[in-house]
């Protein structure tokens, strides 16, 4: 018995230590290729992100630029796919990142830009097999995660997200209507005060304050 607890532990600790690694990775992999920021993220990154590094932890301030988290001196923070669209990121809201000792990372909304409701078309490009959402004559990209969170399909009816007083090249999906099927999405809302765990590339986990 006491050999296979033993075991276990080591099998936890490796499993630690590559979730580290992986998170560590992902970082590199977004300073090394960074998408291409509008200039309007990168100054208001700037601007009100800050850096704060204390014995533990690193706590990094950024913007939302419809994918990730840019830091203020334009570093690119990973962001899980299905937390930014089950808490309806829309590009410009200002994030605080803590990047805890095991490596894991935890995010919180902290400024939230002012948003305005639009209602679309789902279409998808057949060449890179992305969606986005057309509304106001402009097409909006938006996260798969959403999409799929969803059930959407090409030529359904979205209704999304956008900053109201600045253009944006992403759209958060509060809702998809379908023949198949309307979807709330009410679970997916970020309660106000908590805080995300992001503990893989993939999973999160809600802590309460």
């Amino acid at each position: 018995m006491a050999k296979n607890n033993d075991q276990l532990l080591l099998l936890t600790q490796y499993l630690e230590n590559a979730q580290t690694n992986i998170n560590l990775a992902h970082q590199i992999l977004s300073e090394l290729s960074p998408d291409d920021i509008p200039e309007t993220i990168k100054n208001k990154a700037k601007t009100v992100a800050k850096e704060d590094l204390t014995k533990n932890t690193k706590v990094v301030e950024g913007v939302f630029d419809g994918q990730n988290m840019v830091g203020p001196d334009g570093k690119i923070y990973t962001i899980a796919p299905n937390y930014a669209s089950k808490s309806k990121l829309v590009e410009g809201d200002i994030l605080k990142l803590t990047i805890m000792p095991d490596g894991s990372f935890v995010y919180k909304q902290i400024g939230p830009v002012d948003r305005q409701r639009l209602v679309g078309q789902l279409s998808k490009d057949e060449e890179t097999k992305e969606f986005r959402v057309l509304a106001n004559g402009r097409s909006y990209k938006v996260i798969m995660a959403s999409v799929t969170y969803y059930k959407g399909d090409t030529g359904d009816e979205a209704v999304i997200l956008v900053p109201k007083d600045q253009d944006s090249r992403w759209a958060a999906i509060e809702n998809i209507v379908s023949d198949k099927q309307l979807t709330t999405g009410a679970e997916g809302e970020l309660a106000s005060g908590n805080d995300w765990e992001l503990s893989s590339g993939l999973d999160m986990e809600l802590k309460e304050k």
